[in-house]
């Protein structure tokens, strides 16, 4: 009759049953894809440094948030074995590897003038945002995709 430990479903941590890694999980797509578009920015600006500074702060805070939401998902990825599927580790990679070349990314907008974005950076920030968007997109398929 009485339920054993392993038997009763798991809560999830978090508001209202979704874990906080969820909570966190857009705000690195918002910083990397607005980096991409001040980078694109400063490309047609002629050099205004402005969108320079942009970028290096939306770099700072994607890299931030992202590194946050990725020790939680190691703690979701622990709890709850639904998530460890194909999806989950590949959104998992895609998290890491976006998290690298925007590190790379940022290292490269902190040197000085149009070489701090033009071409490099410009190509950086533009794979790290198909990297985060397809991310995202396997992470949606991660916790909500139908089961099959």
């Amino acid at each position: 009759m009485a339920e054993t430990l392993d038997e009763r479903p798991r809560r999830r941590l978090g508001i209202t049953r979704h874990p906080y890694s969820a909570l966190l999980l857009p705000v690195p797509i918002v910083c990397f894809t607005g980096a991409l578009l001040t980078d694109l920015a400063y490309d047609n600006s002629g050099g205004n440094l402005l969108w320079v500074n942009f970028s290096s702060w939306l770099l700072a805070a994607g890299l931030l948030f992202g590194v946050i939401a990725a020790i939680l998902i190691v703690i979701d990825f622990a709890r709850l074995i639904e998530l460890r599927t194909t999806f989950g580790w590949g959104a998992f990679a895609l998290l890491l590897l976006t998290l690298v070349i925007e590190l790379i990314n940022s290292l490269v907008h902190a040197r000085d003038g149009w070489t701090a974005v033009v071409p490099a950076g410009l190509i950086l920030s533009a794979i790290s945002a198909v990297l985060i968007m397809s991310y995202g997109w396997l992470w949606h398929e991660t916790r909500y995709g139908e089961r099959l």
